[in-house]
């Protein structure tokens, strides 16, 4: 079957048809063959027929936007079975079939009933079937071809982005590039010239030219300068079919703005200015204004102002309005019509931000000449002195000079001033002042110790204007009198321990004098001269304005006497010298060997010791428990009988506690000693006093001659066998005294007996570092070695 497109008709697309027809045959065409096979002999070489072609169909092309009042025919479909005779039975399937693409099922016509528009669709797929019309079975396989919408320059070029906004600096060289633009058109760009936009300027020469191929805008003049003209608007043409008559076109407007350069340096518009200054006006305030004018804007514009010569450059100074760009000037000192009537300054303004691309356009700065005229202003008078100190002594009577305050009209006037005190505070009511003269005078009695300081305010107003008044401070200081005695600077608790030695440093005091260090910076220290000597204690002046109290004796008692009184007498070096009486109260107190204070009070010798509450309180519970298992013991003991000696191994030691003390030699009772003494004078048989035995012992007897030539050694020795023998008593550890040493003894008897009452020489010191449970014996050995001791005071 041929397909046939009419649209190969046109001559222009005779070439395009012709390559489009070969390639649909040889890639698109779907082609039947028929295998025409001849059997021959066996041995016979089998031949091959070309195949015959059933299909025979190209490419179809369709234009789009046809406008025509009938169908616009698009090909013919023809199949090799179709004799003409009306058999064959055409069929169209796919896209656009039976709405867009209608055909002809006898003879095989293709037309388009609709106008397409290739930029909505490019092309459609359809299929292609030819079937006997009678039994409807398919003559060819059915086949597959495309339908392309041919195109036509039917779209514009367009400018998506449009307008645009754009900046370049002024100045700029000319060929600076500014913005590239870029314009779409919709047709076809792989067919003719439809899509082959060409741009052009409509608008914005001769400032600005545009590339026409790539749409780049760039600047076609040197030096544009934003002063001049600042803003332009350039239209900008796209044209395709490259740009030839009847191409279709677009257009788009860009905005561009100059941006500023500092190619323009600050101008005063005047070279010379005057202003007008009261003298009145006050330092540090802004007296005028002046500005330079700069075309630049921006940081461009930025300028700073500097006074470089003149006679007022140490008068007036000039800042910089960074917003407004103006030259404030200020001044630095007061004026004086009287004094100088006029200034004359030198301004400068200069740019503070310089492109040195555009330093060949001159210097960046001006200057122009301002001139000040200053002008009269009646002044209130002024004082001689920005400040006036004066001083009166203390207790001085009322109406005495203090000191004179001056002050002047300084017009050229001069008129008369009269003074008065501004009575703002209490302070100036103590003082008055002559209104003609100034004289200022006391009007109460003054106390330096009281108000050292005065501070009062003195006016002054011209007579003829008593509306200007100016002010001064007045400072009036009070000289010191001396009128007060020194006394003691605190209350002292002063503390003397009983093992105090003689000459020793107790406490050290000093004094305190309202008066000023003119009348009472040298204390003079002493003891009352009307009272008698006194025999405890003594002062030493230091000469420091200090004095020292020492002791006179060894050793004070706190049951004799806990409280001694020690009269002071104080002085000072003032004209003439004042002095004063204080009493020391002087406290006894038990001290440490280091000089620590223990305790001052009888009722706490326990805490003395070392002891607190809590310590005593656990030795009482611990005696109270020792008691309680004492008592249950001779409880037990009582109750069992039992001998306390169980076995040899079981051997216990027993304390017995005595309550008898003895007599010392008198009691014979506690203790027979005369046995010792004398060994023949002992009884045959002594009991052991300290228990009672519950088994009586046998007596044993001796003969008299051996009690007569008995050694107390053989006594001493028998008496310990009995001990041992003796089974009816626990082995109870014993402690004896024996007086007697023996026949042949050389230091006789060491008992305390009958020796001596004669002192030691021992030094007994060391007591007192062997802890707090020996401080009660080191403080009796201690006032004995000091009882014996005797030291000269002098």
């Amino acid at each position: 079957m041929r397909i046939t497109s009419t649209s190969c008709i046109c001559p222009v697309l005779v070439c395009l048809c012709f390559v489009q027809r070969c390639y649909g045959a040889a890639h698109h065409g779907s082609i039947k063959v028929t295998r025409n096979q001849t059997k021959h002999v066996e041995g016979e070489t089998e031949v091959h027929h070309r195949p015959k072609r059933g299909w025979v169909w190209n490419q179809f092309f369709v234009l789009e936007e046809h406008m025509g009042p009938d169908p616009q025919y698009v090909g013919k479909l023809h199949s090799n079975s179709d004799k003409g005779d009306g058999s064959v039975k055409y069929i169209l399937t796919g896209e656009g079939a039976g709405t867009i693409f209608i055909i002809d099922d006898t003879t095989g016509d293709i037309h388009s009933t609709k106008s397409l528009d290739r930029e909505q669709k490019t092309h459609y797929v359809l299929h292609a079937q030819a079937i006997d019309r009678r039994t409807n079975k398919p003559l060819e396989p059915e086949s597959e071809f495309i339908i392309k919408v041919q195109d036509i320059n039917d779209n514009a070029p367009k400018f998506t982005d449009g307008p645009y906004i754009v900046t370049v600096p002024e100045m700029s060289e000319m060929g600076t590039s500014v913005l590239q633009v870029t314009a779409t058109d919709a047709d076809d760009p792989t067919y003719g010239n439809s899509a082959r936009v060409v741009y052009s300027i409509l608008q914005g020469q001769p400032y600005f030219s545009v590339d026409p191929k790539t749409g780049v805008i760039r600047t076609a003049l040197h030096n544009m300068d934003r002063e001049a003209r600042e803003h332009y608007s350039v239209v900008i043409q796209a044209k395709d079919m490259a740009g030839q008559v009847g191409g279709l076109s677009g257009s788009t407007t860009v905005n561009i703005t100059l941006t500023d350069v500092n190619d323009n340096p600050p101008r005063f518009p005047q070279k010379h200015y005057q202003l007008y200054v009261p003298e009145s006006a006050q330092v540090g305030s802004a007296v005028g204004k002046i500005k330079a004018n700069d075309a630049d804007t921006g940081s461009n514009a930025d300028m700073k102002y500097t006074i470089i010569n003149g006679d007022g450059s140490g008068v007036f100074s000039i800042s910089t309005d960074k917003e407004t760009r103006e030259g404030i000037l200020s001044l630095k000192k007061p004026l004086n019509y009287e004094k100088k009537k006029s200034y004359t300054l030198n301004i400068e303004g200069a740019n503070t931000h310089l492109d040195f691309r555009f330093s060949h356009l001159g210097p960046f700065k001006d200057v122009t000449m301002l001139k000040i005229i200053v002008g009269d202003v009646d002044e209130p008078p002024l004082f001689t002195m920005p400040s006036y100190v004066m001083e009166v002594y203390e207790n001085a009577k009322i109406g005495t000079t203090v000191g004179t305050v001056t002050a002047q009209d300084p017009d050229t006037a001069n008129s008369l001033v009269r003074y008065f005190i501004d009575h703002n505070t209490e302070e100036d009511r103590y003082f008055t002042i002559d209104a003609s003269t100034g004289t200022i005078k006391t009007a109460k009695i003054f106390d330096r110790e009281e108000t050292p300081w005065y501070n009062i305010t003195v006016a002054a107003s011209e007579i003829d204007n008593p509306g200007l008044v100016s002010h001064v401070p007045v400072g009036v200081r009070i000289l010191d009198v001396n009128d007060n005695p020194p006394e003691l600077a605190r209350e002292y608790d002063v503390v003397v321990c009983e093992n105090a030695k003689p000459g020793q440093v107790i406490q050290t005091i000093t004094a305190t004098d309202k008066d000023n260090s003119a009348n009472g910076a040298r204390f003079h220290f002493s003891l009352d001269e009307g009272l008698s000597l006194n025999p405890n204690f003594t002062l030493r002046d230091n000469e420091d304005n200090t004095a020292s109290i020492l002791t006179r004796r060894r050793r004070y008692s706190r049951t004799t006497q806990d409280i001694y009184y020690l009269p002071v007498l104080i002085s000072d070096g003032g004209v003439p010298p004042l002095s004063s009486s204080s009493t020391l109260t002087i406290r006894v107190c038990a001290c440490e060997r280091d000089g620590r204070v223990r305790t001052c009070h009888a009722e706490a010798f326990l805490s003395s010791a070392g002891l607190s509450t809590g310590a005593l309180i656990a030795i009482l519970l611990c005696v109270v428990i020792l008691l309680a298992i004492v008592v249950l013991f001779i409880t037990l003991r009582r109750s069992k009988k039992e001998p306390l000696i169980i076995s040899e191994e079981d051997v216990r030691e027993n304390v017995v506690t005595y309550d008898d003390e003895g007599g010392g030699e008198e009691d014979t009772e506690a203790f027979d000693i005369t046995a010792l003494r004398n060994p023949s004078a002992a009884e045959e048989l002594k009991y052991r006093r300290d228990v009672r035995p519950e088994v009586k012992p046998v007596p044993r007897h001796h003969p008299s001659s051996s009690l007569d030539s008995i050694d107390v050694q053989e006594f001493i020795k028998q008496r310990l066998a009995e001990a041992d023998l003796d089974p009816s008593v626990p082995p109870y550890d014993s402690l004896q005294t024996y007086a007697y040493e023996g026949h042949r003894s050389e230091a006789g008897s060491i008992s305390s007996l009958d020796s001596a009452t004669t002192h030691s020489d021992q030094d007994y010191n060391y007591l007192g570092d062997w802890g707090p449970e020996f401080k009660k014996l080191a403080e009796l050995y201690g006032e004995i070695e000091s009882e014996r001791t005797t030291y000269l005071w002098s």
